[in-house]
């Protein structure tokens, strides 16, 4: 056998996973690669497992942002806090906010010291730290993670956590995608949740693996979510691209299809998305003035690549806007994260990144790429260090279990088996198709009322129970049938919550409660699966502690 036989034959091998790890890290995005290291620098055994190929898939590697990366001297700090808090409805928390602020800082330098290729000018390298471009920024974090001694894990998605007597999390398990959806399951003292948002399959740049598989999974061990009902972010897009940054879009004018101009002006705004459901928008970037057009080529490429390929100039000509729908991915909802080092409701379950609720330093609006990006690296850094301080010591309570339900293991298969005849199923393509009828539409979710959101529950109640009854994987492994599950138990949490915030707040806009009542002022926590409840965190926390 020739050189490069024995290559690709090995590469075709799965990765022989252990039985057991200190700390287990779901998601190999930025929040999943920094939780990793900072378990690894902890001196704990870390594995990192990917739904894709760590360091090139997610919303990050696919592009680009500027992290909330602000210097510590004078009150620059204080200040961004006290505009964050304001502009986020009053949910946010100082504390954390300042503190991922902190470590946003540090670890930029980390990732300087570490060769990431930031440019420098006469000033130095020092002007620019604040801007990342995903693809070298995520291939750095790959090699980081894999010099730090952590085994990766590529093109495995997990499917399911594992639990045992006490109803602590002690690992998971999933399929190797491209090694004949052989499966692994991996023990661990601790596992970190950090496999990104939902965007409902909406097809925004880099999403399409963010389906909010690790809310389904930690829900079903009992962990809660918090800020869902702020989880309705829309992102600008050309027609015919899915590219959704939007700081480009501040130098756009807007109009009507017969050229009719838009009092609209800056970014994505609600009158833009208003105008997009009344008919179709176009945009043009002339106001922006020509020096300024190769610096901003040059700030996001990405933004700019679908023009060229269109063979469009979006400083002179008008093309087609598109609202697309970025759920928890831009949005704030995701795994309440109240303990310390974004430990969950749920022993041995952190959660990071998207994943986890950003509430603490966003509020209740879009924390875009800027806060998302410093949260990624703030969150994934405690989680992975809090994580590998728990797993000291800790073992499974009697034999652990698996806790997947939906999509792995419908009730009728059960019921089937046991009458000795074959149970016919939703299919996971209906499934995502019928939520999504409920969800994208500007109509239906950013510009909410009562009565809508209630017709679209009773739409996605009886939906979830078909899937509990009967959605079965088409083949083993189920990741299609978990991410329709995972979309429509998302769906239910973020209307459930929506309608227990009789108001507007930051993004969450009631169409039939206009104005934003200060009384409101608090954070919902929602939890369930089959019986999805909704109450302020404060109350469930005083259940808690009794």
């Amino acid at each position: 056998m020739t050189g490069p036989e024995r290559v690709r034959r090995s590469a075709r091998r799965p990765v022989a996973v252990p039985p057991r790890v200190d700390v287990l890290v779901l998601g190999g995005g930025p929040a999943g690669t920094w939780a990793a290291l900072a378990a690894a620098a902890e001196g704990a055994t870390v594995a990192l497992v990917d739904k894709g190929w760590c360091g090139t898939s997610g919303a990050a590697a696919a592009g680009g942002n500027n992290l909330w990366f602000v210097p510590p001297e004078g009150d620059a700090r204080e200040r961004a806090i006290d505009t964050r808090t304001r502009e986020g409805g009053f949910l946010t928390d100082p504390g954390r906010m300042a503190a991922a602020m902190a470590r946003t800082w540090d670890a930029v330098h980390e990732l300087a010291a570490a060769g990431y290729p930031f440019p420098a000018d006469q000033h130095g390298p020092g002007r620019y730290l604040g801007s990342l471009q995903g693809p070298e920024y995520m291939r750095l974090q790959r090699r980081r993670v894999r010099r730090a001694g952590v085994l990766v894990v590529d093109q495995s998605p997990a499917t399911e956590l594992l639990h045992d007597d006490d109803g602590a999390v002690v690992g998971a398990a999933g399929v190797h995608r491209q090694h004949g959806n052989a499966p692994w399951t991996i023990g661990a003292g601790a596992v970190v949740v950090a496999t990104g948002g939902c965007a409902f399959l909406s097809g925004a740049l880099g999403c399409n693996v963010d389906t909010g598989d690790g809310a389904l999974m930690a829900a079903e061990v009992g962990a809660e979510l918090s800020g869902m009902e702020f989880s309705n972010q829309y992102g600008t897009a050309p027609a015919f691209g899915a590219e959704t940054k939007g700081l480009m879009y501040q130098f756009a004018t807007y109009s009507r299809a017969d050229g009719t101009e838009l009092d609209i002006g800056g970014m994505g705004r609600p009158a833009l998305q208003r105008a997009m459901v009344e008919g179709p928008v176009y945009a043009r970037l002339d106001r922006a003035e020509p020096e300024l057009h190769q610096k901003m080529r040059w700030s996001q490429p990405n933004f700019f690549l679908p023009f060229d390929k269109m063979g469009i100039d979006p400083f002179r000509e008008r093309f087609g806007v598109r609202a697309v729908l970025e759920g928890t991915v831009r949005g704030t909802g995701g795994i309440a994260v109240p303990g310390e080092g974004c430990a969950t409701t749920v022993p041995g379950l952190f959660a990071a990144g998207d994943a986890a609720s950003r509430e603490d330093i966003t509020g209740g609006i879009t924390g875009g790429g800027s806060h998302n990006g410093a949260w990624a690296i703030s969150s994934g850094s405690w989680a992975g260090a809090a994580a590998a301080r728990s797993a000291v010591g800790r073992r499974p309570v009697g034999t652990p279990r698996p806790a997947g339900r939906a999509g792995l293991r419908p009730a009728t298969t059960a019921r089937g088996e046991a009458a000795g005849v074959d149970a016919a199923g939703v299919v996971a393509a209906g499934v995502v198709a019928a939520v999504q009828s409920r969800v994208l539409p500007l109509e239906l979710n950013r510009f909410r009322t009562g009565a809508g959101l209630r017709e679209s529950l009773a739409v996605l109640d009886p939906l979830w129970e078909e899937v509990v009854d009967s959605l079965a994987p088409a083949d083993r492994p189920g990741t299609h049938s978990r991410q329709a599950a995972a979309m429509v138990a998302h769906a239910r949490w973020m209307y459930r919550a929506a309608l227990a915030r009789p108001e507007s707040r930051a993004m969450h806009v009631r169409d039939d409660h206009p104005g934003t009542d200060p009384a409101q002022a608090r954070r919902l926590r929602v939890w369930g699966l089959d019986e999805v409840t909704v109450a302020p965190a404060s109350a469930r926390e005083a259940v808690i502690a009794s």
